[in-house]
């Protein structure tokens, strides 16, 4: 068995069970439903204690359970076909500028992680129809500035 088909079995057992993703991460827990949701997609792994709770829950044989832990290859074909998956990377490529300029003028030189990352995505009730919040907090890393002299900052935090 690979990765993927660890992922259609995994999604088979949801179907036949009709679970909801929620009902799922509150029996594994542990950690965000964005990153137990993307484990059991293949493109995040579950620690040790969280592997063993997926694998009960869904039936999964020892094999496939070392397989929730192991560091997956993550990401999707550019520019993604889905059209969900498709519009962030229309909210990337048309506001990433923006967002690029006003996270620098901010915090400094350097990125925002998505290592060191939450997200909390939450339904927002409208009369015009229900909106998605989507709210990101990812750490600031800011660039090291390698083989700099005395008085050169060492790294781009924001200068005064």
């Amino acid at each position: 068995m690979n990765r993927a088909e660890l992922t259609e079995k995994i999604l088979d057992v949801k179907r036949e069970k009709d679970w909801s993703w929620r009902y799922i991460c509150e029996q594994i827990g542990g950690m965000s439903e964005v990153l137990i949701v993307g484990a059991l997609l293949g493109q995040m792994k579950l620690v040790k204690p969280l592997a063993r709770k997926a694998a009960d829950l869904f039936g999964l044989s020892a094999t496939e359970e070392r397989m929730l832990n192991e560091v997956p290859h993550r990401g999707t074909n550019m520019p993604p076909t889905d059209p969900l998956l498709y519009r962030f990377y229309e909210l990337l490529m048309v506001n990433g500028p923006a967002w690029k300029a006003l996270i620098e003028e901010e915090f400094g030189d350097g990125i925002m992680s998505a290592i060191d990352f939450d997200m909390q995505i939450d339904r927002e009730a409208n009369p015009k129809g229900d909106r998605v919040r989507i709210s990101m907090s990812g750490k600031f890393l800011p660039y090291k500035y390698y083989g700099n002299e005395q008085g050169i900052p060492e790294v781009g935090y924001k200068e005064d």
